[in-house]
């Protein structure tokens, strides 16, 4: 039933885009905005039981916390960076949105690295 909540805010924020555009592009763009971030707090809403499952599992199988909190943080910057990218391109602004996703990535791989170290550190081990 949330689906059915996003698509309508998407096909009413798509309709009154549509028609304000034509006279006040500025409040158009607004519009778009207000609306995707309304969609995105929708659904980081339903993302915290799946955090919470993540964690439970995590504890239950013994897995150091510390690399579970860096893969939900590049996971939340993936999402944060893909969606302040999108707002720029539809705002005409592709330039800057390139910037954004290259920002993202390399905040991503900053984050990688503890738990790549960590698997380097493994196979070093584990070879004779």
């Amino acid at each position: 039933m949330d689906i059915l909540q996003i698509v309508c805010i998407g096909i009413i924020a798509v309709i009154l885009t549509v028609t304000i555009r034509q006279q006040k592009p500025e409040i158009a763009m607004l519009v778009s905005i207000v609306a995707g971030l309304l969609i995105f707090v929708l659904i980081v809403v339903k993302l915290t039981s799946v955090i919470d499952f993540i964690k439970t599992f995590s504890r239950k199988a013994d897995i150091d916390a510390t690399y579970i909190t860096i893969l939900l943080k590049i996971a939340g910057i993936a999402y944060i960076a893909e969606f302040g990218a999108e707002v720029c391109k539809d705002a005409g602004e592709s330039s800057i949105a390139s910037k954004i996703e290259l920002a993202g990535k390399v905040t991503i791989v900053i984050l990688a690295v503890p738990i790549i170290t960590s698997l380097l550190d493994l196979v070093v081990k584990l070879m004779p």
